[in-house]
C-alpha cells in the first residue's frame, strides 16, 4: 500500500469545480448546479446529479461526462496519480444508487488526507 498523501482541499475542491464546468462546456446537455462540495466515501469521490438531468441522460453520457472531469482532476493533481490514488486511466466512475446517480473519481487505495 502506498504511504499518505496530503493535498489541500480548497485546491482540490477548485480543481473539482474547474473540471466540472469545463466538461459542461463540451457536453452542454449536463446543466449542473455550481459544485458546492464534493463527497467522500469508499465507493467514489463525486457530486450528484439533478433527478431532472439524471432523467435525460444515458449511461454512455454519464460516463464520458465522469471520464472528462476525472481527466482534468488527474492533471491538475498529479500527485495523486502518482501515488496510485486515481488510476492510470483518468478513468471517472458513476455510481447510480436507487434514483441517485453521482459522478466522480475512484476512491483513494490508501490514506488521503484533505487539508483546508
Amino acid at each position: 500500500m502506498a504511504g499518505a498523501t496530503s493535498i489541500s482541499l480548497s485546491k482540490f475542491t477548485a480543481s473539482v469545480k474547474t473540471a466540472v464546468a469545463a466538461a459542461q462546456k463540451r457536453n452542454p446537455k449536463f446543466a449542473l448546479p455550481a459544485v458546492q462540495g464534493i463527497t467522500v466515501s469508499s465507493l467514489i469521490r463525486g457530486f450528484p446529479v439533478p433527478i431532472e438531468l439524471a432523467k435525460t441522460i444515458t449511461l454512455a453520457e454519464a460516463q464520458t461526462f465522469a471520464d472528462d472531469v476525472a481527466g482534468q482532476i488527474a492533471g491538475a493533481h498529479p500527485e495523486l496519480l502518482a501515488a496510485g490514488h486515481v488510476g492510470s486511466t483518468s478513468q471517472g466512475l458513476v455510481v447510480s444508487l436507487g434514483r441517485h446517480i453521482i459522478l466522480g473519481i475512484p476512491a483513494v487505495a490508501s490514506v488521503l488526507t484533505l487539508e483546508k
